[in-house]
């Protein structure tokens, strides 16, 4: 049966079809190795990279290379907990389960792809509920499994009781952790504990060219020199891509693909080139011209509002020297005087020029460049503008403002936590918008439980009683004006009638 889709029959089946990654694929050789004679400490790894770079098709090409097989779970499937216990975790805890008399039997390889994009926390499913939805024994729809129900808490039961290699695959590993600003470090602690972690870079452009030369000659085609350099020029480290691109100009040539032709299809085709937040954000960093950062930050896929508040939260930890904290923060400052001008005006350029100003920001601001490993964290005040914060705010928000609720999330809010953070002793905007002493505190940034803030709500309490009575005396005060008024214009007609 012919493959129509390039990219899985030009996918490597062994090591030596590989390219780039070279240090990584050999921390994942070394590992599978100590498969070989037991269980190593971490029977895990996590790959972590963004999307085409291989980071699947090395783990399977390592696989291929020592007789493994390999059993794939992959974003398509489901994946909530009945899923990976029947396709993984079963198969994990046997020695293998293909297995020829008389030789030794071969490992197995558990791999999971895109684990980032599942959803959930780790709540885990009973084991009994789990077996009777594998078997079918549980008729009940209510209790079906639905979403991704369960999955994290499932994989760390593999990662626990495994027997057999397993391997993560993920583009982000926050999303893996989970975005929750208390529990986290949590979820990464329990994972990490069974796993180790390997980053993976995005191909340099001589792997790019080697890959696109053999791609063209096993598909009995012919390219100018000048095409695979546009080719690669275009291409930002994506395997994948390069060679869906090589698939659909293929398809407009009889046997050569010229210069002209690639680049009349690049410039009219759109592709998804974003890259994740914190491994593109260490990129944008470590820019040494404004070009570099103005193309690391259109590579973040980030509003101009987001993008501001990512750099402004980030550059204090990042930058050591004061006077590039003071650059950026001024550059930081015209990104969003200009952004505010949208709502006076139709000036697309502020938004152009807000984004461009907050990755120069975060860049050509400091005159030395970045050495070491980058630390970036999510902003906080974003964290708490979308968990703490109750639905009863947004909606009031929404109402006095006559604006959408996803506008209020997206623009409002997160610059009122902002504000409010800061002085939480200032009552007047939730006064204003008659808000509880619970929804007080949650847009100030509060946890509950803390004793002042339970102090601070109960000064907030009687401030707003106070308020709500002064409003009162005011409309008794305006309900006895009214009612005069009415009075005086019935005996007025009254008396008209008369004469």
């Amino acid at each position: 049966m012919v493959v129509s889709d390039w990219t899985e029959r030009h996918r490597p089946g062994s090591e030596s079809q590989l390219e780039g990654n070279e240090a990584q694929r050999k921390k994942i050789r070394s590992w599978l190795d100590q498969w070989q004679d037991g269980i190593p400490s971490k029977p895990g790894l996590l790959l972590i990279g963004p999307p085409g770079v291989g980071k699947t098709s090395v783990a399977r090409a390592v696989a291929a290379d020592m007789g493994w097989q390999v059993i794939e779970l992959n974003a398509s499937d489901a994946r909530n907990a009945g899923a990976i216990r029947k396709a993984a975790t079963h198969a994990s805890t046997h020695r293998s389960l293909f297995m020829t008399p008389g030789e030794k039997p071969p490992r197995t390889l558990i791999l999971l792809d895109e684990v980032d994009h599942l959803s959930g926390g780790l709540r885990a499913i009973s084991t009994e509920r789990i077996s009777n939805l594998i078997s079918g024994e549980n008729n009940d729809l209510s209790k079906e499994l639905r979403g991704d129900s369960g999955g994290k808490a499932e994989l760390l039961n593999l990662l626990e009781n495994t027997k057999q290699p397993v391997i993560l695959a993920c583009n982000d590993e926050m999303g893996l952790w989970g975005r929750t600003s208390s529990t986290w470090r949590t979820a990464r602690d329990r994972f990490t504990r069974h796993l180790i972690s390997i980053r993976f870079d995005r191909a340099s452009d001589e792997a790019l060219r080697r890959i696109a030369m053999r791609v063209i000659r096993e598909e009995g085609f012919t390219a100018d020199p000048g095409a695979i350099d546009e080719l690669v020029s275009n291409n930002p480290g994506d395997l994948r891509a390069l060679v869906r691109d090589l698939q659909v100009m293929c398809t407009l040539i009889d046997s050569n693909l010229t210069k002209e032709l690639v680049r009349e299809n690049i410039e009219t085709g759109v592709r998804d080139t974003t890259v994740e937040i914190f491994p593109g954000l260490d990129i944008l960093y470590r820019s040494r011209t404004a070009n570099k950062a103005m193309a690391a930050a259109r590579s973040l896929d980030k509003s101009p509002d987001d993008m501001v508040a990512w750099i402004s939260w980030n550059n204090g930890v990042v930058f050591t020297d004061k006077t590039a904290v003071r650059r950026g923060s001024s550059s930081l400052s015209l990104a969003d005087q200009l952004l505010t001008t949208r709502f006076r005006n139709t000036a697309h350029r502020s938004w152009y020029w807000g984004s461009n100003l907050a990755g120069l920001a975060a860049s050509v601001t400091t005159s030395k460049p970045i050495e070491g490993r980058i630390f970036c964290t999510y902003p906080g005040f974003l964290r708490r503008g979308s968990s703490w914060v109750k639905k009863s705010v947004v909606n009031r928000l929404s109402e006095t403002c006559g604006c959408s609720t996803k506008a209020v999330r997206e623009e409002l809010l997160p610059a009122l936590v902002a504000v409010q953070s800061e002085n939480t002793e200032d009552f007047s905007i939730s006064l204003a918008l008659q808000l509880s002493p619970e929804e007080h505190a949650g847009i100030s940034g509060l946890k509950l439980s803390h004793r002042s803030t339970k102090k601070l709500m109960e000064d907030y309490a009687q401030e707003l009683e106070k308020s709500i009575s002064n409003e009162e005396k005011q409309e008794l005060v305006i309900k006895d004006v009214v009612e005069e008024v009415i009075d005086e214009e019935s005996e007025d007609s009254g008396q008209k009638t008369l004469f």
